[in-house]
């Protein structure tokens, strides 16, 4: 009688699991399907579809989406392979400084490179003058499709190297020992041997990056000018100043999910071409970087981290320079500091840490019952809700966004501009990161050990609590500081529900940018980059692992 008690617990947790996710991210998703072919008169129509496709201005910014999204997908692969090639495989100097560097440059906000690259390229930019009036060279512009290339590619490059990075420390030396006997070395091994064996892990990043760049709201809204991009036009038509048109908005974000469901299946589809199982019996040893093959090594690496990196640099530099307005002038001070704490910094960091940990502790206890139910009661149901919970893994925050409000802006939830949407979307943008952190853990301990406990006496509920949850606790912390980070990163779909009330650290950033409050803007930005940085800093400790599942 107690185990069909135990059995029907976990089967009502399976059942409220379900009902939750059906609430809170299905029907938001009906309601906008439903908003896009509903007609001013309340008719079911597909005018707005028509729109779209019938005019080359907006079916052009999804062609732009696809073309920067690809071009930075393909740059991002072409620097990451490489860079995690030498650093897996080679005793780079400094190595550790590299890793933590990299994960820095792609775990901030999404739009402070932009920001600072318009301060350093733009047409008043530092780098911009210096060559003018220096050298006499005359750059070309930072703002448009080659801009977006520029700092996306800096931006999502080092999400290919962590990838990258793990995937190379599952190749097993037998391997490529047996390969070098058969005198196949060098670059040719590379190419035949490593990247086949890594090809599932090299689509997964593509994925990733691909998922990101084209989900990227802030960067083309602040440099993009003439060059629109989709997350752009939906944004416009909901919140623009020159109008909007929620019905079109509605149906500008099902094609989103559309174009990224095609795309995330067309991946699954190719991974599937790639299955094989690989164990690291013997793990790759590092070479020295030895003579000029070494020099060019440390040369790409730091390199190219540099230029990735200076972007936070020159934030934190530009925050303690006087400023108004637009204008900096000659000096230091903490005067955007102090302008920041009269510009609702105090709100901003409270709001930020406030949701953050509200929806953090929610995530953590999603995650650990999905990961259970998954791993050690698997069943249709909630292999179901397992695949519900990772929809938002492909879908723009923007989407989100515009979803709940349309869901839940109005009576009987009337959630519109309060905290609570917004840790809602937090919530499900961010969940998919620790369910996929403490699924893979449980994978990865024995069965045994929770029976052995059962078999002393404890019930099962116990033994979940007791003995399986603290054994999945590195899984849990390490996806859960990744959900962190962009928690306190998160803009695109809390631009659609902030307000001054509900206002966080990355929209003080952006709201100060947009207004052409430059200095003010570099304070939150800088403020915002090292409680990044502190966070990153605390996953490195507490996992103390260099193979990062983003």
């Amino acid at each position: 009688m107690e185990s069909k008690k135990k059995l029907e617990l976990w089967t009502a947790v399976s059942i409220v699991m379900f009902l939750a996710f059906l609430l809170f991210l299905a029907y938001p998703m009906f309601g906008l399907l439903k908003q896009s072919i509903m007609s001013a008169d309340g008719k079911i129509t597909l005018e707005q579809f028509t729109k779209f496709f019938s005019k080359t201005y907006y079916t052009g910014t999804i062609l732009n989406s696809m073309k920067v999204t690809l071009s930075v997908t393909a740059v991002s692969l072409v620097l990451g392979i490489p860079f995690a090639y030498f650093y897996s495989f080679y005793n780079l100097k400094g190595s550790k400084l590299l890793f933590v560097l990299a994960i820095l440059c792609c775990m901030s906000a999404p739009f402070i490179g932009a920001y600072s690259w318009v301060m350093l390229l733009g047409r008043s930019g530092v780098i911009t003058q210096f060559l003018k009036s220096t050298l006499g060279i005359q750059i070309g512009s930072i703002y448009g499709f080659n801009g977006i290339l520029l700092v996306q590619s800096l931006k999502f490059f080092p999400l290919v190297f962590i990838y990258m990075n793990g995937a190379f420390k599952n190749i097993d030396n037998t391997l490529l020992e047996a390969s070098a006997n058969m005198g196949c070395t060098g670059v040719p091994r590379l190419f035949k041997i490593i990247l086949a064996l890594s090809m599932p892990t090299i689509l997964a990043a593509a994925l990733m990056v691909f998922m990101q760049a084209f989900a990227d709201f802030g960067t083309p809204m602040l440099i993009g000018e003439g060059f629109q991009t989709f997350p752009v036009l939906i944004y416009n038509q909901y919140l623009g100043e020159v109008g909007t048109d929620y019905n079109f908005a509605a149906a500008l974000a099902v094609i989103a999910i559309i174009v990224t469901a095609i795309v995330f299946f067309f991946q699954k589809w190719g991974t599937s071409r790639f299955k094989f199982s690989m164990n690291a019996l013997h793990p790759v040893e590092k070479k020295p970087a030895k003579g000029v093959i070494g020099v060019v090594m440390h040369l790409y690496c730091y390199l190219l981290t540099a230029i990735a990196f200076m972007p936070q640099l020159y934030i934190i530099y530009l925050s303690f320079r006087n400023c108004t307005g637009a204008i900096f002038k000659p000096g230091y001070s903490l005067v955007n500091y102090e302008v920041a704490m009269g510009k609702l910094l105090g709100r901003s960091i409270k709001n930020t840490a406030v949701m953050g940990i509200i929806s953090l502790a929610i995530i953590i206890i999603i995650a650990v019952i999905i990961a259970y139910l998954v791993v050690r009661r698997s069943s249709a149901l909630n292999n179901t809700i397992d695949t519900i919970a990772m929809l938002p893994y492909i879908m723009p925050g923007a989407v989100i966004g515009l979803s709940l409000l349309l869901a839940f802006a109005k009576k009987p939830f009337a959630l519109g501009g309060t905290m609570a949407i917004m840790i809602l979307a937090l919530v499900i943008r961010r969940l998919p990161y620790t369910i996929r952190s403490a699924t893979a853990t449980l994978m990865q301990i024995s069965m045994s050990i929770e029976e052995a406990a059962i078999s002393l006496g404890a019930s099962k509920l116990k033994t979940f609590v007791r003995i399986t949850v603290p054994m999945m606790a590195n899984g849990i912390m390490s996806g859960a500081i990744l959900s962190w980070v962009a928690i306190v990163t998160e803009l695109s779909s809390s631009i659609i529900l902030y307000n001054n009330r509900t206002i966080t650290l990355t929209m003080s950033t952006y709201v100060a940018i947009s207004r052409g409050n430059y200095g003010l803007a570099a304070a939150f930005a800088a403020i915002l980059t090292v409680v990044t940085a502190l966070s990153l800093l605390l996953y490195l400790r507490i996992t103390k692992s260099e193979d990062v599942r983003l």
